[in-house]
């Protein structure tokens, strides 16, 4: 087969059948269907919407949006015409979507709602660029000057009258070595920078997915990734390349709700879902001695007495065939990228019956790189390179990818380029190694890992996905830098919290009072003794501190895809840190 542009698959989609629903999407508590030839039109006058703007090949429009359909449309309405779509994360902040702005000088700005519509008129003046704005759905009257969604779909769809052909010449005049989109790295270290991919790279990564995982255009999922995260993209252009179902999640609060309607056969998502899911269970399970006491005859050994079968079935149905249907009942598999997932998790999952498939990849690598598979795998790896993927360790460890995956460089940025690309290999900072079974483990990243003042290396990573094993815990910050010995600052998980609290019957004021009363942190502290139970002298945590607030996006403490930031929370936190020492 041919490969083509990832817009020229968007264009030959109207030809599939009628009754084959391209999207999903929720509205006034009933969900609404497009086919593909309803969902190729929208995009096709978000595509003539721009033209009419002025917007050529080349140009930039940048979109600041959660994910939803319309951020779909507008995907290929702008890759369609050409142009280049620049995604920003929904919760940056005012600042920070200036930078993204003025470095990729984007021409039109789609915003999503009013909200957002706010963060750009306190930058409006700053960016000189933009010469348009569009607001997707409108909470309040726009002001002067800002589109709403449906005049400018009309202003696509009069152009249509004039021009019918237009949109579809211009995809078809696409090449693959054209810029498709500049994707902005999540800044965990410094400023953002734009990765460059092409359509090169869009269709390597889309047709090693289909090589390596059984989707079909039968399958359905529930989105929702950001698109401003590559993985979330990538969903996105899968779904257009073999034609399943994308249903879109209302949000991440609704998910349980959503799972259970949309019932989808494969999800992609990032560790902190499964985590969440996980220690939801565990707490409830700690809560509840009867189910706790079922929950450990299902982790006994298969070769039980006889009598045993009958309890083990009620504790399947009551615990696993729970967790099926909690997430809709169809599920086949799912794949986690973006962060390390602990293997007891996936483990726990597979004892399920639900496999979680862990990949590795980076921005800059239009995702994954690795992935276990559902017929090849290895809980605790992010399995065995992709089809069009070279890899190989430096001496140091450090994990080099050669692919048609990799992007063309970053954005203005030629000095870097010359850094990460060395002999044709693209240096990721990601240290790995590989197990006898040729799997690949990622141990940590380069810049994170610490060394100790006696000299010893110490992988943070390690350290806090297993503290965060503890149902309680919900993010966890490894510090010890040139320091002596290793400490940790630990965030709770108030929903679990409160509610092993209540069961237990501690008494307290409120929420931060809880974290800080003697219970707590005892509990804290077994599961500190716990992990240190499991590690080399040097590694061990000597002290912790809880904090009364959990790390989040909106405080700039945790990127969009839910990692630490840990050069803000070192500074954030010094003083308490420093404490600990």
């Amino acid at each position: 087969m041919k490969r083509i542009p990832i817009t020229q698959h968007f264009l030959s989609a109207v030809e599939r059948p009628s009754h084959w629903t391209a999207v999903r999407f929720k509205r006034h508590k009933s969900w609404i269907e497009l086919s593909w030839n309803e969902y190729f039109h929208r995009g096709e006058a978000v595509g003539l919407g721009l033209a009419a703007l002025g917007i050529k090949s080349g140009d930039r429009v940048a979109v600041l949006s959660n994910t939803r359909w319309e951020w779909a449309a507008l995907d290929f309405g702008i890759m369609g015409l050409g142009a280049v779509t620049v995604p920003i994360y929904q919760s940056s902040r005012s600042e920070e979507i200036e930078f993204v702005l003025k470095d990729s000088e984007a021409r039109v700005l789609f915003v999503e709602d009013s909200l957002q519509l706010r963060k750009w008129e306190s930058i409006a003046k700053k960016c000189k660029t933009i010469e348009a704005v569009i607001c997707i759905q409108p909470n309040e009257e726009l002001s002067h000057g800002v589109r709403g969604w449906d005049d400018f779909l009309d202003l696509g769809q009069r152009t249509y009258k004039d021009q019918p052909k237009y949109f579809a010449t211009q995809i078809e005049k696409a090449k693959l070595s054209d810029t498709a989109s500049i994707v902005y790295t999540s800044g965990t270290t410094g400023d953002p920078k734009g990765v460059v991919l092409t359509h090169t790279q869009i269709l390597s990564e889309v047709e090693d997915i289909v090589r390596a995982f059984p989707i079909s255009a039968q399958d359905a999922t529930l989105c929702f990734l950001p698109y401003a995260h590559v993985l979330g993209r990538v969903e996105l252009w899968l779904h257009t390349y073999l034609g399943f179902t994308l249903n879109f999640a209302e949000s991440i609060d609704k998910l349980r709700t959503n799972l259970k309607e949309v019932r989808p056969t494969v999800i992609l998502g990032v560790p902190r879902i499964f985590e969440k899911i996980f220690s939801g269970i565990m707490t409830e399970l700690q809560s509840n001695p009867w189910r706790k006491n079922l929950f450990n005859l299902l982790q006994a050994p298969a070769a039980v007495p006889l009598l045993d079968f009958p309890r083990k079935f009620v504790a399947d149905h009551l615990i696993y065939t729970r967790l099926r249907e909690g997430l809709g009942g169809r599920l086949r598999f799912t794949v986690s990228g973006g962060a390390p997932l602990e293997p007891e998790i996936a483990e726990f999952f597979s004892k399920a019956g639900l496999l979680i498939l862990e990949g590795y990849g980076l921005t800059e690598t239009t995702a994954a790189v690795t992935a276990n598979t559902p017929s090849e795998y290895e809980f605790g790896t992010v399995g065995k390179p992709l089809h069009d993927v070279e890899i190989k360790l430096a001496d140091d460890g450090e994990i080099l990818v050669k692919s048609s995956k990799v992007m063309t460089g970053y954005y203005k940025h030629d000095d870097e380029n010359q850094k990460v690309f060395q002999d044709g290999y693209f240096a990721t900072g990601d240290i790995g190694e590989w197990t006898p079974r040729g799997f690949l483990r990622v141990t940590d990243r380069k810049k994170d890992l610490i060394k100790t003042a006696g000299g010893k290396y110490v992988a943070p990573q390690r350290l806090e996905g297993l503290l965060k094993l503890e149902p309680l815990i919900s993010n966890v910050l490894i510090h010890g830098d040139r320091r002596k010995y290793v400490v940790a600052l630990i965030t709770l998980d108030e929903i679990n919290v409160k509610r092993f609290a209540s069961a237990q019957g501690w008494n307290f004021r409120d929420y931060k009072a809880l974290t800080q009363s003697p219970e707590m942190k005892d509990r804290i502290r077994k599961a500190v003794a716990n992990v240190n139970a499991k590690l080399a002298s040097y590694e061990t945590i000597k002290h912790f501190a809880i904090l009364p607030n959990d790390f989040t996006v909106e405080s700039g403490e945790l990127t969009p895809s839910l990692k630490v930031k840990r050069r803000v929370a070192d500074e954030r936190y010094k003083e308490i840190i420093d404490g600990l020492y």
